[in-house]
């Protein structure tokens, strides 16, 4: 993924979603109540699937830029796979 700022941005979600994760973790060796940990570890899912969805994105803007069409069909194809890994 050559574009910097979407890097910057995945990135970004990605510590904030281990902070959400170091958070469920500890809710998890305090006994907290399963209601509120659960919507935090809802939370963190959610963020890393964001993050791969940006990547996936980017990905793809990347690839419809290929002069080459057959490189082009087989990046897309790749990350059609990738994007069903997320599913």
């Amino acid at each position: 993924m050559a574009d910097v700022e979407s890097n910057r941005a995945v990135a970004n979600r990605l510590k904030r979603a281990r902070g959400q994760l170091d958070a469920v973790i500890r809710m998890v060796e305090e006994g907290r109540e399963c209601e509120p940990t659960v919507m935090q570890l809802a939370a963190v899912t959610k963020a890393l699937d964001r993050a791969g969805y940006v990547l996936i994105s980017s990905g793809l803007r990347e690839c419809m830029d290929s002069p080459d069409e057959q490189q082009r069909a087989e990046a897309i194809q790749k990350l059609e796979k990738v994007f069903l890994s997320l599913a």
